[in-house]
């Protein structure tokens, strides 16, 4: 006997129904015949609409559902695989890529295709072609970018890229889906549909226009009203001017700390923070209970330090000390009392309070050694703001670098609260990265060498014979920012270091401002070098602060601390602090973190084109009209990474630099044989991109130079 299956057939005739009932052969022979398909609802349908099958069974529900979960789990899983495989094709550093293989622009495409084939996935979820209980997809997906998206080696760059992925698939998301929507609406005639869309249409080429129309006009200013020179028969190298600057455009919806209203004096639970640091240190010098935690003297146990400088968090952790615990400070840490403590005693307003420990040995030891040469300035202080750009920096730093204006006066400017002192500002419109990424371009800064070269030297190490105090503070957990390339010695460490490797500090990548104990990061660092300046006023200095505050896609976070650098910079000069001084603002390239502008033609100039800013306090060793004429004339020819080095060493020197010889593979010196100092003159015909085409691993960019 035939078996039923419930099979229930509805003809439609002349407006009337009529139901008939079949067995399985005689279904199966009239679907063949009459070429019926399953639609979504599970119905069954003449192609002329004539006859609609309704089936009662499960046989073709499973079969759909199993379609379904297998379309589903084949399309995240290449998504997954894509992007991972192409991500972890660098995965040891872009210097061990091939030259010739463009590792960004793969990133992009894969990450353009995989947010489109979401973008498909949520399209099909909201029309029900697949069910919506597979939205715990989407769920899944945004878990596991955010957890192991990080950039180049899944340690690096953090948050960025789980964050951009999703600005691009909302930006496919906007534009397909309401499209879809109204092409879907049955009950819609064709008119309204038509009409729809030209007014979709309408609204896009509108925004379009609107990113067009935000032109670059400023875009080649500098300080007091001056500009970019492209006179190539003077200046030599030619700075493309951007067409087009969408940041003018989008920039308030890219400051998200203002939008969520962030700041630093948000209320935390103070008992999470201590219980934080506590639970991951490992320190045998610290206990559970205790409420003053001590940071440890990075520089003070050399032979632990140097163990560890591949991996300082691990130092850090594993050497935190119980500032309640007086046995143990008058005994074992004596000579090695912290600097830096964190203060839990009131819960709910946990401090990081700083005293640096004034080393009066040292002080007299390095007094000295001052006869070893006539420095042009007695102090150096390098404030570094890794990925920051000339541009971004006159755009967000206003008040910084208004500091730096009202110095700018080629003849010397003078003040009534130090009237015998001269104060010389400098802009270098010109200067360019060799590549967008600090790992080559820091080495060429402060060792005059590129990192693979075993024989470097950090330049501390100049000045510490040359009788000067060092010190760094920085708020990446790194003494410098080469990693397993800084090659350290005794002789170049610094004689006071602060670096911020506590858990608790926000992510250096974060799209918003990075707090720590209720005040900006950046601050802390600020104190520790206003107290080294302060504590030995009486010697020659030499100060690095090192901040990834810039280190973000947005260009808007390095804002919220502009008005805390320049009350810094100022409170140095009120306290007459920079007599005798040298202030650098500079960084080692512009924005190079991936973003919603990545496309933009002024996002790929900036990215080679750095801040340098400069500051001299002269008194007597430099004259017009010599070295103030030449970095005068300077500030409009491509300059190199190398030349701020050679700067650093002349600085030191002074008059004596000329006789110095060259830095060869042998001969460590503070003069590179690739640059030249700023106090010289170089010649701008001479200074070109593809002049370095074979100098630091992969040669500089040619960038914005034409």
């Amino acid at each position: 006997m035939k078996e039923s299956i419930n099979l229930k057939i509805i003809k439609i005739h002349n407006n009337e129904k009529e139901t008939l009932n079949f067995i399985n052969e005689n279904l199966a022979n009239h679907l063949f015949q009459d070429n019926l398909f399953i639609k979504k609802d599970g119905n069954l349908n003449i192609e002329n609409n004539s006859i609609l099958f309704k089936c009662g069974g499960n046989h073709v529900k499973i079969f759909l559902f199993s379609l379904k979960t297998l379309f589903i789990l084949f399309g995240f899983l290449f998504i997954y695989l894509y992007y991972f495989l192409s991500l972890e094709i660098c995965s040891e550093g872009i210097e061990k890529c091939s030259t010739k293989f463009s590792w960004i622009n793969k990133k992009i495409r894969q990450e353009i295709i995989s947010c489109a084939l979401i973008s498909l996935m949520l399209q099909l979820m909201l029309f029900d072609v697949v069910s919506k209980k597979h939205l715990i997809h989407i769920i899944i997906i945004f878990i596991f970018f955010y957890k192991y998206s990080h950039g180049l080696n899944f340690n690096d760059h953090g948050f960025f890229n789980f964050f951009y992925y999703f600005v691009l698939l909302a930006l496919f998301t906007i534009v397909l889906i309401p499209l879809d929507f109204i092409l879907k609406q049955k009950k819609t005639n064709n008119s309204v549909k038509i009409i729809l869309i030209y007014i979709l249409s309408i609204i896009f080429f509108n925004l379009f226009l609107l990113t067009t129309k935000q032109n670059c006009t400023d875009w080649r200013k500098g300080l007091n009203n001056t500009f970019i020179e492209n006179d190539k028969s003077k200046y030599g190298c030619q700075i493309q001017i951007p067409k087009t600057c969408i940041y003018k455009l989008l920039e308030y919806f890219q400051d998200y700390s203002k939008l969520l209203k962030k700041t630093c004096e948000d209320k935390k639970k103070g008992e999470f923070l201590r219980k934080k640091i506590l639970k991951l240190s490992h320190s045998p010098f610290i206990n559970n209970e205790t409420k003053l935690i001590g940071y440890p003297l990075f520089n003070k146990d050399l032979k632990a330090f140097l163990d560890f400088s591949n991996n300082l968090y691990n130092y850090f952790l594993n050497n935190l000390i119980d500032m309640e615990n007086n046995k143990l400070l008058n005994t074992y840490f004596k000579e090695k009392i912290p600097e830096v403590i964190i203060n839990f005693t009131n819960i709910n307003e946990p401090k990081m309070v700083i005293n640096l420990c004034f080393n009066k040995s040292l002080s007299k030891e390095r007094k000295l050694f001052e006869k070893n040469s006539e420095p042009f300035s007695n102090n150096i202080l390098i404030l570094y703001l890794d990925s920051l750009s000339r541009s971004n920096a006159l755009r967000q730093l206003k008040k910084t670098t208004k500091f730096f204006e009202k110095f700018m006066s080629y003849k010397g400017a003078f003040h009534d609260k130090h009237p015998f002192e001269k104060f010389h500002s400098f802009q270098f419109f010109k200067y360019h990265s060799f590549k967008g990424y600090t790992t080559v371009n820091y080495p060429f800064l402060f060792y005059g060498q590129n990192r693979f070269n075993k024989n470097k030297t950090l330049i501390t190490k100049f000045f510490k014979e040359n009788g000067f105090i060092t010190s760094v503070a920085n708020d990446w957990c790194g003494i410098d920012n080469i990693k397993t390339y800084h090659n350290f010695s005794k002789e170049d460490i610094y004689d006071h270091i602060f670096l911020i490797c506590d858990p608790n500090n926000e992510h250096y990548n974060s799209n918003t401002i990075r707090c720590l104990y209720g005040k900006h990061n950046i601050e802390y660092l600020l104190d520790y070098t206003n107290q080294f300046w302060g504590k030995y006023k009486n010697n020659r200095k030499y100060s690095m602060i090192i901040s990834n505050y810039a280190h973000e896609g947005t260009l808007t976070v390095v804002k919220h601390i502009d008005e805390i650098i320049a009350n810094f910079l100022n409170s140095l000069f009120k306290e007459n602090l920079l007599k005798d001084s040298t202030i650098f603002l500079l960084s080692d390239h512009g924005v190079g973190l991936p973003s919603i502008y990545y496309t933009s033609e002024f996002y790929r100039l900036e990215i080679n084109l750095p801040v340098l800013l400069l500051i001299i306090n002269d008194r007597k060793n430099i004259t017009y009209e010599d070295q103030y004429k030449y970095i005068y004339e300077n500030q409009q020819t491509f300059i190199t990474p190398f030349d701020i080095y050679n700067l650093l060493g002349n600085l030191l020197y002074g008059n004596k630099y000329k006789a110095i010889k060259n830095m060869t593979k042998n001969i460590i010196t503070c003069k590179s044989s690739y640059g030249i100092s700023l106090f010289e003159k170089i010649n701008p015909k001479e200074r070109y991109p593809m002049k370095y085409k074979n100098i630091g691993e992969m040669g500089i960019s040619r960038g914005s130079c034409k």
